[in-house]
């Protein structure tokens, strides 16, 4: 890997001087949200990222998940439109309903895809079947990225309107090294998957790096061991995903998103202890955060 720059820390005084745009005055001011993923067993990632891209101030949601946990995910989000795909026996999703997807995200101002995927397999059919057709931005969040482990031009047409959220692992193997090689220079390996992907690139952990493929880097040292904790990568994608509905471009939505997902961890720990809050608590600090930022 070749060297890069030192990375900017992302402070709350420099996001006092990157201003979100002004969110509007209704929910059609602020987006529309496409949410797809999820399994017949894994109903709480797309819950977890939709709440979170509402709660940073996204306009309207839409979730997309198998059809045998519509009847959960409905409930747990009352706010959302939720359509039911088709899934095989083992309750992972199949590519039966992508056309019905692609209308979908024809009205979306940018499609989520990817949280609770099980599989690389579902991961690489779905998501081959589906990113081709899509002219909006697009979030690829955790195993979704199998998808681009085999297709590393698979987000090329859209220019550059896409960001990926990934853990330091689904990094190495989406780049194809060794995960010892993400561990000594995370900021290095995160550079050159978004020049590869060409797109906008979160790599999470305990330090979260943020890169462009022009070569922006910054590094997020909010958060700690607590968020560490089954769904909270699904909130972080559903922040990126929410500040982009809202009209942030994508490497703002991605270091604000960042941000905010590492400070609600910190609230939480203070509040509640270092480690033991749940990523269903994650979501609800964001609005918080948010005003402070912003007012």
């Amino acid at each position: 890997m070749r060297a890069v720059a030192e990375p900017t820390t992302v402070t709350p005084e420099l996001l006092r001087g990157w201003q979100l745009p002004e969110p509007g005055s209704d929910k059609e001011a602020r987006g529309v949200v496409l949410v797809v993923g999820g399994s017949g067993r894994t109903a709480g990632a797309v819950v977890l990222a939709g709440e979170a891209a509402l709660r940073v101030g996204g306009g309207k949601l839409q979730v997309a998940t198998a059809r045998t946990v519509t009847s959960q995910v409905g409930p747990a989000v009352p706010e959302a439109l939720v359509m039911a795909l088709a899934e095989d026996d083992e309750g992972e999703l199949t590519t039966e309903d992508v056309d019905r997807l692609v209308e979908l995200a024809r009205d979306a101002e940018v499609a989520l895809l990817g949280p609770g995927i099980q599989t690389p397999a579902t991961a690489q059919a779905l998501l081959g079947a589906l990113v081709p057709q899509l002219s909006s931005t697009v979030v690829v969040d955790a195993l979704g990225s199998a998808y681009l482990t085999e297709n590393p031009e698979g987000l090329h047409h859209l220019d550059g309107r896409c960001v990926v959220t990934v853990n330091p692992g689904e990094l190495a193997r989406t780049l194809h090294v060794d995960d010892e090689e993400v561990e000594r220079d995370q900021e290095a390996t995160t550079v050159e998957l978004a020049k590869r992907l060409r797109a906008v690139v979160v790599c999470g952990g305990s330090r979260k790096v943020v890169a462009t493929p022009q070569g922006q880097l910054w590094q997020v040292l909010a958060g700690g061991p607590g968020l560490g904790v089954a769904g909270s990568g699904d909130v972080q994608a559903g922040f990126v995903t929410g500040l982009l509905a809202r009209g942030a471009d994508p490497a703002q939505a991605a270091v604000w998103g960042a941000f905010l997902h590492g400070a609600a961890g910190d609230r939480l720990a203070a509040d509640v202890g270092p480690i033991g809050f749940l990523a269903r608590e994650i979501p609800c600090r964001a609005p918080g955060l948010l005003a402070g930022l912003t007012g």
